[in-house]
């Protein structure tokens, strides 16, 4: 089985051009299986998956150890290395709202950065780009200055190494603008630290905790989040943030409907006696 999971590793990180911490992850748990189990495809038994996953009380651990089990058995299906089909379902998990700020909050945020240096200009420009684009973090610290053209943000290092344009608001580029003619080291990145090098993930932590008390994240949640409110249509919001399901772009439905409730209690003289979902 050793043999197996080491090629569907190198099928995943070359041919599906997954990203170093999902294989690292698939890695981890298809090394645990495989130890736990330790017998060939050939006697693998839906007990044995079971048996090993029993081992997880957290729902959303066993249903992560179960996604990588699960898409490395098709895979041996697929290739013929194995005569069963194995497709397990997860545990349940309470769907969440995603966090997400009030356009009013991001303003009181942005205020409160000093932009007499260019240190709080990139802060600034920083969490302008995450709310105007919707990029993911990791997607806007590898952006460089020639991504943006003509109002329009080129994603290139996206989830699965896809890639999509998406446009980016007037403001968000004055602000970049503003902050790349004062830094003074040059750089093809867009965001860079006081020594010139490229921002990491945890200073833009640091950043968006400081100001906003959020996450990056909590700004790509909240970029969606005015869209679904201002109307925009779920495929149009799924593209921009590049999923490649709309599965994942429906959660924000959830907000819709809360919206619609909130302005119905609000504005209706009978919206009183509705109970918010």
């Amino acid at each position: 089985m050793k043999e197996a999971i080491d090629n569907y590793l190198r099928r995943c990180k070359i041919a599906l051009a997954l990203s170093p911490a999902t294989i690292e992850a698939y890695e981890n748990d298809l090394g645990a299986f495989c130890e736990a189990v330790d017998k060939p495809l050939d006697r693998l038994e839906t007990d044995d998956i079971y048996d090993f996953l029993a081992r997880f009380d957290n729902p959303r651990t066993l249903n992560r150890k179960l996604s990588a089990i699960n898409g490395f058995l098709n895979w041996c299906y697929d290739g013929l290395l194995s005569d069963e089909t194995y497709k397990l379902k997860g545990a349940k998990i309470p769907r969440s709202l995603p966090k997400y700020l009030e356009p009013e909050a991001i303003e009181r945020g942005l205020l409160s950065i000093d932009q007499t240096d260019w240190l709080g200009k990139r802060d600034y420009a920083l969490i302008l780009f995450l709310y105007a684009s919707g990029a993911r973090i990791s997607e806007a610290l590898k952006a460089q200055t020639n991504d943006i053209e003509d109002g329009w943000l080129r994603i290139r290092y996206g989830k699965g190494a896809k890639e999509r344009i998406a446009p980016i608001a007037k403001r968000a580029l004055i602000a970049l603008d503003s902050y790349i003619a004062d830094r003074p080291f040059f750089s093809e990145r867009l965001f860079i630290n006081y020594a010139g090098v490229p921002l990491s993930r945890v200073f833009a932590f640091k950043i968006t905790r400081k100001v906003l008390g959020v996450s990056p994240h909590a700004l790509r949640h909240s970029f969606a989040t005015s869209l679904i409110i201002g109307g925009a249509d779920l495929r149009v919001v799924q593209e921009l943030l590049g999923h490649s399901s709309l599965n994942a772009t429906q959660i924000y439905t959830h907000l819709e409907r809360r919206h619609l409730l909130e302005s119905v209690r609000r504005f209706h003289p009978l919206g009183a006696a509705l109970r918010l979902a």
